[in-house]
């Protein structure tokens, strides 16, 4: 036993890094592979069976943005959806390409398309957010399906896949939206990230605890948009129209998940760093007005992440130099504690890449892209930037 006569210091940092493992061993098991199980839950009971699923009317909205070349690859896609019952609506929000001509070249062929605008010089703090107000009140049915002009469906069964999750009387369906893969340092940065992201929202919302949604896939109840509000209490938030609006009016008991593969929309990815730190920032911009306890929640994990990191490095730095095996025992203890968790973070990731149909990544880009992240978040939320509109 002569090994483990640790003094107070030494049982001090024992007792930090087993606390900071085990509150990261239960968020990585319970939130971040709550979605593989999901899926796998699905498979087993047949529920991907979506043609048995709800058939009512749903409104797919669309905001556009100077988006006519995106418009002419991908509107056509929402138009050859597998489902009875269904409208698009395209808001124009002030473009000055030809955005109009194309989306009304479209409704001379299908009377399923239609077509709103912002008032010109409309004087709000977010357009979007009075876009997808104007496109609420225009839409014929009480389902509203949120995707963006850049976005491409999975397949046909779209829609169908994101109305499944109504059926059992929820009033929120939180999507996927996933990049699309490509070569270079950026798109796996953006792959990360949005798969990171995305397994802790759904899986959040899968455990009770719904706090966000993505504008790119994202459906809700007009009915509750306007019963809570719209975005009244938002307008003074130049972002937040997808997360902001979930985070004031989800719940427990209202808002269900579509993690089939087949519910996924699909984008190109930022090109440039500069490009997505934009994006990043302007996404980052609303977390401060989040509800407390979602505050408190999305802290804690960067919070016990970073400390385990550092607790792992005080122990090793507090050891040396190490001139026999007792000196030994808790670098030891450290590092194995270290290597358990980035086995666990990998393999939790990686089986519930799969079984979304994603990309996986390997360990070290995981180990990388887990240290940078927080720092870049922290970073962008420190250091203040002129507002401008988004």
């Amino acid at each position: 036993m002569e090994l483990f006569h640790f003094n107070i210091v030494e049982w001090t940092l024992l007792g930090i890094l087993g606390v900071l493992f085990l509150i990261q061993l239960y968020w990585y098991s319970r939130y971040m592979a709550a979605v593989a199980r999901k899926i796998r839950r699905d498979k087993k009971s047949q529920i991907s069976n979506l043609k048995s699923q709800i058939a009512e009317g749903v409104t797919v909205v669309l905001c556009a943005h100077n988006e006519s070349e995106n418009l002419s690859n991908y509107l056509q896609a929402l138009l050859t959806q597998d489902y009875p019952t269904y409208e698009v609506i395209v808001v124009d929000d002030g473009s000055e390409d030809s955005t109009r001509e194309i989306v009304e070249r479209y409704m001379t062929h299908d009377p399923r398309v239609h077509m709103t605008f912002v008032p010109y010089g409309a004087r709000v703090g977010s357009t979007k957010k009075l876009a997808l107000t104007l496109a609420a009140k225009a839409a014929k049915y009480d389902y509203l399906l949120l995707t963006d002009a850049d976005c491409v469906p999975e397949s046909n069964q779209w829609i169908r896949s994101m109305m499944s999750g109504f059926a059992s009387g929820k009033d929120i369906v939180l999507g996927y939206g996933a990049y699309f893969e490509e070569k270079g340092f950026i798109n796996r940065l953006v792959r990360y990230d949005t798969l990171f992201n995305g397994l802790h929202y759904l899986g959040a919302a899968l455990c009770g605890h719904p706090y966000m949604g993505v504008g790119r896939n994202l459906a809700y109840r007009k009915s509750l948009f306007f019963e809570s509000g719209g975005f009244t209490h938002l307008m003074t938030n130049r972002a937040g129209d997808d997360d902001l609006f979930v985070n004031h009016v989800a719940t427990k008991q209202n808002t269900a998940v579509a993690v089939n593969p087949e519910s996924y929309t699909w984008s190109l990815s930022k090109k440039t760093l500069k490009e997505w730190w934009q994006q990043k920032r302007r996404h980052l911009s609303v977390s401060p007005n989040y509800k407390p306890v979602t505050k408190f929640r999305l802290t804690l994990e960067p919070l016990t992440r970073g400390l385990f990191y550092l607790a792992v490095l005080g122990t090793l730095i507090y050891q040396l130099p190490i001139t026999n095996y007792q000196y030994a025992i808790l670098p030891l203890i450290a590092v194995g504690l270290f290597l358990l968790r980035w086995i666990i973070q990998t393999a939790i990731i990686n089986i519930s890449a799969r079984r979304m149909g994603l990309k996986r990544f390997n360990m070290f880009s995981i180990l990388g892209f887990d240290i940078l992240l927080p720092l870049i978040n922290l970073w962008m939320l420190i250091i203040p930037k002129k507002q401008t509109k988004w």
